[in-house]
Parts: structure tokens; sequence; C-alpha cells
């Protein structure tokens, strides 16, 4: 697997997240969003207020698809103005007659770790599946997801779900996410060509536990959703990076799911690194589109695995 031409050659030199803001924001220069209504709630949490912004098509009617989607940022950082949330979030809205609603869940740091985060997503997953039917979404296609750390918490919320015996999302939506410590070892996949910021590095990955858990021992199961129990899990739709080392960590999640009959949909995206839904489609990069279109199929059919 190698790194996608065009952005090997943009990423050269990139050396922190203002570097690489400024080279995507070149890349996708004429990106313009599809045209939805968005609209800003806020539900009373376990730990505070919890801001929600709901995104519908114009085009969309009663019992619509529903998507409760989740940013990324290593637990400790990313929010719903990433393009990761809210780019993702308008494309799917449009593509799937869908409403998409974002949660602006607490991010871990000093006095706020883990399960903080978590529970806001949780708090946001039941309060969209209480008010579902009032919103326009069919109940019954109701589905939860995120991006790296966004779509740890929505396995972890879903097994929260399962455990309870209360609402089991329809289906699970993931980019490229984050569900094991230590990340499976992988090879080939090209890393080597990206900047330190896009790698997932051992030491990265300490980083990341540390900072959203506060320790890297005595790990609970709903931290790295990887190593709990999947049975009884919804249908999966995995979108991976090809260059990235987290696409292990999904791929050993895909056949964790099997073993135990789960429905899965694992789509890769050659020749694009982590976090590639953070960049806006345009037609230079065909794979983001292609990504996005899969996901929004998946939203509005079901996964069909």
């Amino acid at each position: 697997m190698t790194l996608n031409p065009l952005l090997r050659d943009a990423l050269a030199g990139v050396g922190d997240w203002n570097d690489y803001e400024r080279v995507l924001g070149a890349l996708t220069e004429g990106y313009r969003p599809p045209p939805v209504e968005v609209e800003t709630r806020s539900l009373a949490g376990p730990h505070g207020a919890v801001p929600l912004r709901l995104y519908r098509s114009d085009r969309s009617g009663e019992r619509m698809p529903g998507l409760l989607w989740v940013h990324g940022g290593g637990f400790t950082g990313g929010s719903v103005d990433m393009p990761e949330a809210d780019v993702v979030a308008r494309e799917l809205a449009h593509r799937a007659d869908a409403l998409v609603v974002t949660v602006d869940y607490r991010l871990a740091g000093p006095g706020t770790l883990f399960p903080a985060g978590l529970d806001d997503v949780q708090a946001a997953w039941l309060w969209l599946a209480d008010h579902a039917t009032e919103l326009g979404v069919d109940p019954a296609r109701l589905q939860l997801g995120g991006c790296s750390a966004g779509g740890n918490l929505a396995v972890a919320a879903a097994r929260r779900e399962r455990d309870a015996g209360r609402r089991v999302p329809a289906g699970l939506l993931l980019g490229y996410p984050t569900l094991h410590f230590p990340t499976p070892a992988s090879e080939g996949l090209g890393v080597e060509e990206l900047p330190e910021i896009l790698r997932f590095t051992p030491e990265h990955n300490l980083a990341i536990l540390q900072g959203y858990l506060g320790r890297i021992h005595d790990i609970p199961a709903d931290v790295m959703p990887g190593h709990g129990s999947v049975e009884g899990l919804p249908p999966t739709h995995l979108a991976l990076g090809g260059v990235d080392e987290l696409r292990a960590s999904g791929e050993l999640f895909a056949r964790q799911l099997r073993s135990v009959g789960g429905r899965v949909v694992v789509d890769v995206a050659e020749g694009l690194p982590h976090g590639h839904l953070n960049i806006p489609p345009v037609p230079a990069l065909p794979e983001i589109e292609r990504s996005l279109a899969r996901l929004a199929e998946s939203l509005r059919r079901g996964v069909a695995a």
C-alpha cells in the first residue's frame, strides 16, 4: 500500500496541525457543502449540559433514517466544527435524506477523564432514541457512529445499551476507530511516508490512553471496547484508511464480529491516511467521495453485509 501521490507531495514537510490544516485547505479550496438545515439543541446529561447539532436534508420526510455521529480527536481534542463532524454530518444528511445529530461531548483532561465523554455520548443516544418519532426518524432505522476516538465511543455506548437491554442501535457506522490497546501490529501499509502527526506509534497510543483514562493499566472494556464482548452488536460498517496503523484495529474488530455471526462491511479507502473523512470530498481525491457514498448507503438502507 502506498500513500496517494497527491497527498504524499502535499504532506511533505508538514510538521504540525497548523501545517496540516493549511495543506488541506489548499487541496479542498473549491469544496461547497450541500444544503441542509442545521439546528442546535442541548440536553441535560449526567455531568451537565450536552450540546447537540441536528442536520437534516431539505428533502427529508417522515420516518427517515437517523444517526448520532461522534467526532474524533484522541478523546482530548476535536470538536463538532471539524470537517470529520460538520462536513460528514452535512454530507450524510443530504445524501441519505436523513437526520444526523452530532454531540459536543466532554473532552478528557484534568478532572474530566473516562467515563465523562462516554456518558455524554450515551445520554445523547438515549435522547435521540426517545425523541426519534417526533423528530421524524424511524426508530428502527436509527444508527450510531463516529470516527477514530468517536468510533470507540460509539461502540462502547452500543455495548452499554446491549448490556442494559435498552436501545441497541440498528447499525454502527465507524470511521477508522481505535478499539484495541495495544494496537494490533500492521505491516506493508506505507505509513512511513506520513508526517508524524498522522502516525499511531506505540508511544502515541500510550499517550492517548493516558490522556483518556488517566492510567495505562487496569483498562476497562468500555475504554477499548475491542477487548470486550462483541456478541449482540448490530450490523457494522467500517470505513478504514488504507495507510493508517489503526486499520489493523478496524480489521481485527471485523474479524471479531464475524466470529460471533455479526454482519460487517469493511470499506478501505486505498492510499488515504488516518482521518480521511476530515478531508472534504473533492474530485482530486475520489476515494473520499467513495467512502462517503458508501457510508450514506449504509445509513439510508442499513448495513447490507
